[in-house]
């Protein structure tokens, strides 16, 4: 008698490739009808088969070795946030960009652009986060660039732990010290060095900060040892991390990299060089910028005259001199600029008559050379942080060139005022302001220390008043009311009640502008308040 087959191999439930299954569903029964036992119908019979075949499949398959667990999130010591500076946060985090509707604000305060003052807040107050808003942070961040730093800071090691989880959040590992990896002790000299010779590149970077913030001249060594190895992108990085405890030490190396085959390196390094007034580079530069520049007195008074280079030979190109001006640019005023700007400031007093550096810029220049010749010696401040010239460049908020003769542009005054003290340099565009208006104050604004100094904040609200009362757009200054709201002193909100009436409106005012004004003046003071309950929240004293 012969045995029964197989289950597995009698007709009613034939042996099938899955491949098979998927061809036959994509094609259709129609087309090719499974093989099917008698009375079934080709659409149950194939589901049949596949069921079959998924249990053989499943069965068949080995399991897999496990994966290794990850090690468990770093603990984190900071303290917690008060309950209420932890709703707050929520709060923040679940309001989104462009989750409005369009068109006027109203007058609820932009939680999106509190963010970033929150984070300061609570980084400043040395809190944790909450591990429940990590991913929430860790997005934001992902999102906006200039969040990452405030981010990275309060989310602390665990936030680290959780990038390397997930792809979304490698930025965070990247924008970390050494791609968020331990860095050895500077004073463990052989792990430091095997590090340098072994390290991943982002990892030698942040090894080269740590030490250049800590042992300035080993950082140096450091790097000097490996120099003629690196690449030349690689040497770049590296030789910026010099701007740090930038010294007269440094000059040697900074020489040697003069000579590098990177025409970006050997710039970077004459721009340290001539960050060192009593550089040798300096020197250089003093004396070819000061052969160029001299004071005519033959005329009705005295008159500076210029005489601009007539070549850039090798020793200037050396020197960190760009031979090839940029379109538009005539060869030998691009020569000068480039002289002057490396040329040690306190060295004209003594080439130009003993005069001081207000003395030296309120001199006319002959022959239509002040702009080049003001617009360097700006260069040179900026460079340089000389807070005396810098003053002599600005001039008075109220001169009527609304920036002083050196100031060619809004963005050069901007960089003149970062080497001002805070005060200086907030009263400095409290007086612009009071002068000019707000419609050229906007860069100016963004130099200065938040919360803005009293004085500062009423000549802006000020402004901002005489432009409503004059009838002028309002959406004009929409970027400044934005600035108010994040940088006003909170305590300042008291002050603009009388602003929120809505004003009778101008026959030549724009249409509906009165009603504008005073919604915007509305959010402004309850984001004053709003801000000054986040800090009574992160004090605890909510």
């Amino acid at each position: 008698m012969p045995r029964p087959a197989h289950p597995a191999t009698r007709r009613d439930t034939p042996v099938t490739d899955w491949e098979d299954l998927v061809t036959t569903a994509l094609l259709g029964t129609d087309r090719r009808p499974p093989t099917t036992g008698p009375g079934r119908e080709a659409p149950a019979a194939l589901l049949d088969e596949a069921a079959v075949a998924t249990v053989r499949r499943r069965a068949g398959l080995c399991p897999a070795p496990p994966a290794q667990r990850p090690e468990p999130a770093p603990e984190d010591r900071r303290p917690a946030l008060p309950a209420a500076a932890a709703r707050r946060l929520a709060m923040l985090l679940a309001d989104r960009p462009g989750a409005g509707t369009g068109g006027r604000r109203g007058t609820s305060p932009d939680l999106v652009e509190l963010l970033p003052q929150w984070l300061a807040a609570a980084d400043a107050r040395g809190f944790a986060a909450p591990p429940e808003s990590l991913p929430a942070l860790l997005d934001a961040a992902r999102g906006r660039t200039d969040l990452r730093p405030a981010v990275l800071a309060f989310a602390g090691p665990r936030a680290l732990w959780l990038a390397r989880l997930n792809q979304d959040w490698r930025f965070a590992l990247r924008a970390a010290p050494g791609g968020g990896t331990a860095l050895p002790d500077p004073e463990d000299a052989d792990a430091v060095r095997r590090l340098w010779q072994e390290g991943l590149f982002a990892e030698r970077v942040a090894l080269l900060a740590t030490l250049r913030a800590r042992t300035p001249e080993a950082a140096r060594e450091l790097l000097a040892e490996s120099w003629a190895t690196e690449r030349a992108e690689d040497r770049l990085m590296f030789l910026d991390s010099l701007r740090t405890g930038l010294a007269a030490a440094d000059e040697p190396f900074l020489e040697l990299a003069l000579s590098d085959r990177s025409r970006n390196v050997r710039t970077t390094a004459a721009e340290l060089l001539s960050a060192l007034p009593g550089s040798a580079l300096a020197g250089r530069m003093a004396v070819r910028a000061g052969a160029c520049v001299a004071v005519d007195h033959t005329g009705d008074g005295p008159v500076l005259v210029v005489e601009a280079p007539p070549e850039c030979d090798p020793g200037m190109e050396r020197d960190g001199v760009v031979a090839r001006p940029p379109a538009g640019r005539g060869e030998r005023s691009w020569w000068l600029g480039q002289l002057v700007e490396a040329a040690p400031l306190a060295g004209w007093s003594a080439r130009l008559g003993g005069r001081t550096p207000r003395e030296v810029v309120a001199l006319p220049v002959a022959d239509g050379w002040q702009g080049e010749l003001h617009a360097a010696w700006c260069r040179a401040a900026v460079r340089q942080r000389d807070a005396e010239w810098a003053r002599a460049l600005l001039g008075a908020p109220a001169a009527p060139e609304a920036g002083g003769p050196g100031a060619v542009s809004l963005a050069e005054r901007a960089k003149l005022l970062g080497t001002l003290a805070g005060a200086e340099r907030a009263d400095w565009v409290a007086g612009f302001i009071a002068a000019h208006g707000l419609s050229e104050a906007f860069q100016l604004l963004g130099m200065c220390a938040v919360p803005w100094p009293a004085p500062l904040g009423r000549a802006v609200v000020d402004a901002l008043n005489i432009a409503r009362d004059a009838g002028s757009y309002p959406w004009s200054f929409s970027g400044v009311m934005g600035l108010a709201e994040r940088c006003l002193d909170p305590a300042e909100a008291g002050r603009l009640d009388a602003l929120l009436a809505i004003p009778d409106e101008r026959e030549d005012a724009a249409p509906g502008a009165g009603g504008y004004w005073a919604e915007a003046f509305q959010r402004l003071v309850t984001t004053l308040k709003l801000r000054a309950t986040m800090l009574t929240e992160l004090d605890g004293t909510h």
